[in-house]
């Protein structure tokens, strides 16, 4: 098989649970989509390469993260200038998402960059913990930290977005 139909059967077997991942990281649909279509295309430029890797959706997944990495790096250049008033008329939208969707996604969206890719990876990326290790470069002790900090901070994340009475208020409410 050479290996542009290598690359075919990986992206039909992977791209749709890459997407979904890096959308779990960048809250952004097409951005996910962006960095998971340009992962399938650096792939296709080192197509004899890419055969010889023993996973090659895990180094499509690292190569994703780090596109969407610099992308968000750059959007945050972006919106500096947006904010300083030299760029305007800049537009952003995202397709419809259930309420469940938009409020896991944005609580995932206020962990750190790290706990969230891991966590992402490992619940929703479905990734044992030694390949979220691996993916991100780190050790399998940082991984389980993380997920349990993760865990921990996204139940309160949830539950103060499920909650219809805010902190204070909910302090103020008990008491009466």
């Amino acid at each position: 098989m050479d290996g542009q139909q290598a690359i075919r059967e990986v992206y039909a077997a992977s791209a749709a649970r890459l997407v979904a991942q890096l959308f779990a990281v960048t809250a952004n649909y097409a951005e996910a989509q962006d960095a998971v279509q340009e992962a399938f295309v650096r792939a296709l430029t080192r197509s004899g390469r890419f055969r010889q890797l023993d996973n090659p959706e895990a180094w499509l997944r690292r190569v994703a993260l780090n596109v969407a990495r610099s992308r968000f790096r750059r959007q945050l250049r972006l919106d500096r200038l947006i904010r300083s008033g030299r760029l305007t008329g800049v537009e952003r939208g995202s397709p419809e998402l259930s309420p469940d969707h938009v409020a896991l996604v944005a609580a995932l969206q206020r962990l750190p960059r790290a706990t969230r890719e891991t966590v992402v990876l490992h619940h929703i990326g479905d990734l044992p913990v030694a390949e979220v290790a691996a993916t991100l470069g780190c050790s399998v002790e940082a991984v389980k930290t993380r997920l349990v900090r993760g865990r921990q901070a996204l139940a309160e994340h949830l539950d103060e977005a499920a909650s219809p009475v805010s902190g204070a208020a909910a302090g103020r409410a008990n008491r009466r």
